[in-house]
């Protein structure tokens, strides 16, 4: 009877889950060991202070969807990891939340690894030293989120997304971060975000960028470097860059809702883009419609410029830029089809289009003109040259105002199309221009610098 009593407490025992334990560290050494045993739910919190790495920081432990680990600094900024490593996220490592550190060490030293999935890096500065990458994410589902990546005077780039064999990562979530101060640098390589490689274009990876700052970034001429197809870039802020967004290998992409000031814009290769609903102001460039130099569908390698087939661009509105709408010359370039460009307003700067290459195909319909230096390239019969009657904000955004002959411009819905630049929904009949007038809530904005990264409130 004791023996058989003592085979149901241990049963028991054995039923009963393992309790989350919170262990506190002071060395890397004991740092690594916690991570090595740690369990869902565990809290592992290094003590403040600054610690010299000699090899990378291994997390392969692995949480729960109810049960993240957490690897934290004991406050904010308050432990600070430099030397030679970093934190190397190996598989299986999944759901795993970084939070709270100051990386200063070597960079390419903070990576997820192929394998790993669902981790998290939040409220982190990232200011690694040398050539090459500040984090560098090849796992899948994700999230960076409110960190600060800054000061950046090398090759390599703030963020990079790679993947495995020809299959880039998936449902990556990238949002409300500050990418501040990248110096210009000589050469190929130093984009603040490069999003895959051309051996990743082909492969679709549902992922997205939204609502983060970048300012005074100019690495090269690509801020954003999209190489991948699928991929969302949606209300960020661009403000006195010298580099643009780049849709560079890839199709089916969606640009919509980003502001972008004192910048070089956005630039467009690849198949089936949806651009609409951007806002540019006082930019050198504000669309560039890529002159292609190869056709990936009929062979071409990937590495080339893909002929920009089937693009939308639609809903835009453009405020006094050097130059609007262009598609610039190329020798022996293709050009581009297919293209629609539709429903934009222009005010002010040069003139509205500028075409120096062939796009059969195109289709230009109910674009607004005002104050421009004329229509440019712009068809005769496809755009309005009147007062749009746009009116700033208290943060000195252009909007939309009733009355005006741009609103209600499409009176049926368009597929896609289905938000502004405040994040409001799009419903018919659809105004002209990046602003819907609506009185549905403002779920998007122009961002500042306390709004997003480490030290937002």
């Amino acid at each position: 009877m004791k023996m058989k009593a003592l085979g149901i407490i241990s049963a028991m025992m054995l039923s009963i889950p393992a309790m989350a334990v919170k262990v506190n560290v002071n060395t890397i050494e004991a740092l690594q060991q916690a991570i090595g045993k740690a369990a869902p739910g565990d809290e592992i919190i290094l003590a403040n202070g600054i610690y010299t790495t000699t090899a990378d920081i291994t997390i392969a432990c692995t949480g729960t969807a109810t049960k993240h680990i957490t690897i934290r600094a004991a406050s904010a900024l308050g432990a600070e990891i430099t030397g030679n490593g970093g934190f190397m996220l190996a598989s299986p490592a999944a759901y795993v939340d970084i939070s709270g550190f100051k990386f200063t060490h070597r960079s390419n030293h903070t990576k997820t690894a192929p394998g790993t999935s669902f981790c998290r890096f939040t409220r982190n500065l990232f200011e690694t030293t040398g050539d090459g990458e500040y984090l560098m994410l090849a796992g899948s589902d994700h999230q960076v989120d409110y960190n600060t990546f800054q000061h950046k005077n090398s090759m390599g780039r703030f963020i990079a997304i790679r993947g495995q064999g020809s299959q880039i990562a998936e449902r990556i979530w990238i949002h409300h971060n500050y990418f501040n101060d990248f110096k210009p640098q000589t050469g190929n390589g130093a984009e603040a975000l490069q999003f895959g490689l051309s051996g990743f274009s082909m492969s679709t990876s549902n992922s997205i960028v939204e609502h983060n700052l970048f300012e005074d970034c100019a690495g090269e001429n690509e801020l954003i470097s999209v190489k991948s197809s699928g991929v969302t870039l949606r209300y960020n802020t661009v403000r006195n860059s010298k580099a643009q967004f780049t849709l560079r290998h890839g199709n089916y992409c969606n640009v919509y809702g980003n502001y972008f000031f004192n910048t070089p814009g956005l630039r467009i290769f690849g198949d089936h883009h949806l651009i609409f609903s951007n806002y540019f102001e006082s930019c050198q460039t504000a669309i560039t419609i890529g002159n292609g130099d190869g056709e990936v569908a009929t062979g071409s390698l990937l590495t080339c410029h893909d002929r920009p087939d089937s693009v939308y661009i639609g809903f835009n509105t453009l405020i006094n830029n050097k130059s609007n709408i262009e598609l610039p010359e190329r020798k022996n370039g293709l050009g581009a089809t297919s293209v629609t460009v539709a429903y934009n307003i222009v005010q002010g700067g040069n003139a509205a289009a500028t075409i120096k290459g062939t796009y059969p195909g195109a289709v230009w319909t109910c674009n607004y003109i005002y104050q421009t230096a004329g229509a440019g390239d712009m068809p005769a019969g496809t755009y309005q040259d009147v007062n749009p009657k746009l009116q700033k904000d208290k943060l000195g955004i252009w909007h939309l105002t009733k009355g005006s002959p741009a609103a209600a411009a499409s009176k049926a819905a368009i597929p896609g199309i289905g938000w502004d630049m405040d994040g409001q929904p799009r419903t018919a009949p659809l105004d002209a221009g990046s602003d819907q007038l609506s009185a549905a809530p403002i779920t998007a904005h122009a961002l500042t610098a306390t709004e997003t990264g480490c030290f937002a409130k």
